[in-house]
């Protein structure tokens, strides 16, 4: 794994060993940053599953400000350290240790909004909807934020509603990804 484009270009990402996680192939990484394109122009990302940290690497090497990078697996938030110092710039980036919900409750508290969030949870656990509500219901999106979801095809996903809509959605094999526009808040 590499960081593709961007500042950080060609730098080279550690992966977590073992079946914890499920990295993001290159050809959907380069996909999804391929959408993501007229959004990465700085603000706050949040990897809410980081894994390896690669994709809030990559937002913050193609032009978001500063990403937090969570998960709640010991070696996984290692090699997230890891590969964070490897961009020479970790003051932009936070890590925290932690299971997504108990994340998503702490940023509600600390008053901590999002431009960019990515969403990938294991396919299994089908959390993407739940997570986008606790976001909206807590005002952790800014206006226009982009919530970008991975999941597989069979995974059920939120439908448009009158806080969010899709703005784009591709198939890549068994990989479905999925860019919400949040709209702010309903009157």
């Amino acid at each position: 794994m590499r960081v593709v484009s961007g500042r950080f270009r060609g730098t080279r990402l550690d992966t977590v060993m073992g079946d914890k996680t499920r990295p993001t192939t290159d050809k959907v990484k380069e996909a999804m940053f391929s959408m993501l394109m007229p959004y990465l122009d700085g603000g706050h990302v949040l990897d809410l599953y980081a894994g390896t940290g690669g994709l809030g690497i990559e937002a913050v090497s193609r032009g978001m400000t500063q990403a937090t990078l969570v998960d709640r697996q010991f070696q996984a938030v290692k090699v997230i350290q890891q590969n964070v110092e490897k961009t020479h710039d970790s003051q932009v980036f936070t890590i925290l240790k932690s299971p997504a919900r108990q994340a998503l409750q702490r940023f509600a508290l600390e008053d901590v909004a999002f431009n960019l969030v990515f969403l990938d949870p294991p396919y299994a656990k089908e959390t993407i909807d739940d997570d986008m509500r606790f976001m909206s219901e807590n005002h952790l999106l800014n206006d226009g934020a982009i919530v970008l979801a991975e999941s597989n095809d069979t995974a059920n996903l939120p439908d448009e509603g009158d806080r969010f809509k899709i703005v784009q959605q591709k198939q890549y094999g068994i990989t479905v990804v999925t860019i919400y526009q949040f709209e702010g808040e309903t009157l």
